[in-house]
């Protein structure tokens, strides 16, 4: 499982064209990609299953916690995204509900777009 931020602070000015806003880019894929929008209400929960391809969530409001294997749960919430490596155990529950873009592909390399999350999840 990795982390990765797509707020505001880790995107990048653009101004060309006369535009005024921040773009923090997220991926880019070559081969097919499937894009969901997820809504996880308070208390609800994604349970744990083996993710069938690479997978990227990009939390966009709230926060919730997720774990991997065996692993004790880590926060997350809005701005971060979590990868998980096809065939990767996981799940993710929110007591306060968070919405989330879910991005699934056999192409996926996130380290080559964002910013990884700083130590001390």
């Amino acid at each position: 499982m990795e982390f990765y931020r797509f707020d505001q602070e880790s995107g990048k000015q653009i101004t060309k064209f006369d535009s005024d806003f921040v773009m923090s880019r997220i991926i880019q894929t070559s081969g097919n990609a499937h894009i969901g929008c997820m809504h996880i209400p308070a208390n609800g929960v994604v349970g744990y299953h083996q993710a069938v391809s690479p997978q990227l969530m990009l939390i966009m409001t709230g926060a919730g916690r997720v774990r991997s294997g065996n692993d004790d749960f880590i926060e997350v919430k809005a701005g971060e995204a979590v990868f998980w490596e096809n065939g990767e155990w996981h799940e993710t529950i929110s007591e306060i509900g968070l919405t989330a873009i879910v991005i699934e592909s056999e192409a996926l390399n996130p380290s080559a777009y964002m910013t990884p999350k700083e130590s001390g999840l």
